[in-house]
């Protein structure tokens, strides 16, 4: 599949964030639900000044309702002349246009070869937890689930080594038609923080839906003493959902971060991105 820039266009690169709580994802939607990519798509038309055009917006990673992005990334194709006559402005001008609960903090030509989905190499999220007995500060109360247990977190990370790797997660994700449920899972590692926050970080080259807060889901089980450490890894090895494993709440969630390759490597990689994955016969998984 083609991903040359049409003629007469640039593709810009949007570094933003955002606070969840009032948005119904960041996919735009029927029924004028709010969304982030509404939000900033709308903005960026009126400081423009292009009228009924609307330039559509691509997405490192697409987040549900209630989930927050501190380093996602974004990119828009714009006509040269747009992007020529407005760009020194427009980072300032967005800022004065978009809402509140979400900022643009870089705009920028990107590089040959830049997609924002499909040349990142991996994607960072967070997951924010206590289990004060108290509840959830008021302050971080959008931002930090509260689970009313115990969390023993040297469990949870070790059921949590059993995960990493390449594994068909599809006992962690909601599957979608056609979808792959074969990601990389390149860190899963808890800490508790001197507040008393376990804050879960979350790495794979991709995720499929609800694959983190299912994850989160098992591991919280492991922590409480509900399972053992092993069971997660048991709940993967099926390939099936299990009942245990909840999808937890989505305002503990934030994607904190986006990697991608050296510049030369970017059209490789949005090549590769695109191919669908299968695991090597008779690999296993999860000891």
């Amino acid at each position: 599949m083609s991903d040359e820039v049409a003629p007469g266009y640039v593709r810009v690169r949007l570094d933003l964030s955002y606070d969840g709580s009032e948005f119904s994802g960041w996919a735009k939607q029927a029924g004028g639900r709010r969304t982030v990519q509404g939000e900033i798509e709308d903005a960026l038309r009126t400081v423009t000044r292009s009228g009924d055009v609307s330039y559509e917006l691509t997405v490192a990673g697409r987040t549900d309702a209630g989930v927050h992005a501190r380093g996602q990334v974004a990119h828009v194709d714009l006509p040269r002349e747009i992007w020529a006559a407005h760009h020194d402005k427009l980072l300032k001008r967005l800022a004065g246009r978009l809402p509140r609960d979400v900022r643009v903090w870089a705009l920028r030509e990107a590089p040959s070869g830049f997609n924002a989905r499909f040349s990142a190499i991996w994607r960072r999220y967070a997951y924010r937890v206590t289990d004060n007995p108290g509840g959830v500060d008021p302050l971080l109360r959008n931002h930090v689930l509260w689970h009313d247990w115990p969390l023993d977190v040297d469990a949870m990370n070790a059921a949590a080594e059993r995960l990493l790797g390449e594994h068909d997660f599809a006992a962690y994700c909601k599957k979608r038609e056609g979808a792959t449920t074969i990601r990389t899972l390149q860190e899963l590692s808890l800490e508790r923080g001197a507040d008393g926050i376990i804050t879960a970080t979350v790495r794979a080259d991709a995720f499929c839906h609800n694959m983190v807060r299912s994850l989160i889901g098992a591991l919280l089980f492991v922590g409480d003493g509900h399972r053992g450490p092993e069971w997660p890894g048991k709940v993967l090895a099926a390939g099936v959902r299990d009942s245990a494993v909840h999808v937890v709440r989505p305002h503990g969630l934030t994607l904190e971060e986006v990697g991608y390759p050296a510049d030369e490597l970017l059209a490789a990689r949005n090549k590769e991105a695109r191919n669908k994955r299968s695991l090597p016969v008779g690999g296993g998984c999860c000891g």
